[in-house]
């Protein structure tokens, strides 16, 4: 049984690893050009980027990235936006 535990507990570390690496990468290649195109338009406190590292690191790949997602539709010019700790 600590033998299933232990791999569930590595399994869910490289998971988060990688969705975090995922969005690293989109943070330095396509966040930049967002800013130059449109500028910084970002309604949420944090952002959704980091909200969604944030939300990976406290609830585990699954929770946090469907954490993440919702945020994303959120955020439109509708919403007002504010402060939205995960």
């Amino acid at each position: 049984m600590e033998m299933l535990a232990r791999l569930q507990s590595w399994l869910n570390r490289l998971l988060s690893g990688g969705v975090i690496l995922l969005v690293q990468a989109y943070r330095w290649t396509l966040r930049p050009v967002l800013l130059l195109l449109f500028g910084p338009c970002c309604r949420f406190q944090p952002s959704c980027s980091e909200y969604l590292i944030l939300a990976v690191r406290k609830h585990g790949v699954l929770r946090g990235v469907l954490k993440g997602m919702w945020r994303v539709l959120r955020c439109h010019p509708w919403s007002p936006g504010g402060f939205d700790p995960p």
